[in-house]
């Protein structure tokens, strides 16, 4: 009996933290260094992850580099072994905190939020100031942000070869829809 009253309370409790926390492994990121007049550098990432404290707006994101699909594959390849180096830097990160967050006052119409953080990619860490827009959805909170990063801020060299075909500047756009 006090085994299954045990029992019992730990999950209570497990569930009580649960609601805490919102998370998907499912979420997009898409980015392009694409220069005009040139082959489109873009590339998409469908099996990001990100969890939300709804208490404290502290967010964290995780994407493994090698999870980036492009059009053509040898993009794909020296994205991988010649400028993010996959198998030395194998994810990137994002941790921070949506400033004045309040998962209470979320409708289903989107509201702005700034969002601040660090991103870490190729053993590198840069600040990141971003707009936010989170609304309540059919299948969960729908949150989306896009900002740019420069390479040369995670010293990710771009050979000479293609430097007037490969933007130093990124785009960065992220969806996530959390449960």
């Amino acid at each position: 009996m006090k085994t299954k009253i045990l029992m019992l309370l730990l999950i209570i409790n497990n569930l009580s933290f649960g609601q805490d926390k919102l998370i998907t492994k499912t979420g997009t990121i898409n980015f392009e260094a694409s220069v005009p007049s040139f082959e489109e550098i873009k590339a998409k990432s469908n099996s990001v992850s990100c969890i939300l404290n709804t208490k404290t707006g502290e967010i964290a994101s995780l994407v493994l580099m090698k999870s980036f699909k492009f059009k053509i594959a040898l993009m794909e390849e020296h994205f991988n072994e010649n400028y993010v180096e996959s198998d030395k830097f194998p994810k990137a990160t994002f941790k921070g905190k949506i400033e004045n967050f309040d998962y209470t006052k979320i409708t289903t119409t989107s509201t702005s939020f700034t969002l601040k953080g660090k991103l870490e990619l190729h053993g590198k860490s840069k600040d990141i100031t971003s707009v936010i827009k989170i609304k309540k959805g059919k299948d969960g909170i729908e949150m989306v942000t896009n900002f740019s990063v420069n390479t040369d801020d995670f010293d990710i060299e771009i050979p000479s070869v293609v430097s007037k075909k490969v933007s130093k500047k990124v785009n960065i756009a992220l969806e996530f829809v959390l449960k």
